[in-house]
């Protein structure tokens, strides 16, 4: 395993589910309570927007990551989070259907209570990233 291999999986984040949401797959991120907290308080009866970019990182052999940037309108609040593509590949294809995630807390009712709801404004972005990641993890020769 290459030494930037073993860094990306050091910061991989670790919350990542997907939950029932109105009959669709939502995927979900899960932050620390705290954080969750934090991050609510700001923005708690505000409008807002939050720029959502999908940075796709690979290793030319065969694993991918994708850095989840969220950039908050209001706040001052930017969040990264790095999420293995291999091992989590149905996030991403639930993100391309449904164009929008989830954050939460661990302590959470998924889906039913304190979630904090996200949509893509531009849901090609979320399938673009989908078949990159797809075409990284299983060569063309696989298919």
């Amino acid at each position: 395993m290459s030494d930037e291999l073993k860094k990306l999986m050091e910061q991989e984040h670790g919350g990542i589910t997907i939950f029932d949401f109105d009959g669709k797959d939502t995927p979900c991120i899960i932050i620390e309570e705290k954080k969750y907290d934090d991050m609510l308080s700001k923005v708690a009866g505000q409008s807002l927007s939050i720029n959502t970019h999908l940075n796709i990182l690979q290793d030319g052999l065969g694993n991918v990551f994708v850095e989840v940037v969220l950039t908050f309108s209001r706040g001052n609040i930017v969040e990264t989070f790095l999420i293995n593509a291999k091992t989590h590949l149905e996030f991403f294809e639930s993100l391309a259907k449904t164009s929008m995630f989830a954050l939460s807390s661990p302590k959470s009712n998924y889906g039913k209570d304190n979630v904090f709801m996200i949509q893509l404004p531009r849901p090609e972005k979320a399938q673009d990233a989908l078949e990159i990641i797809k075409n990284v993890l299983i060569p063309k020769n696989q298919k």
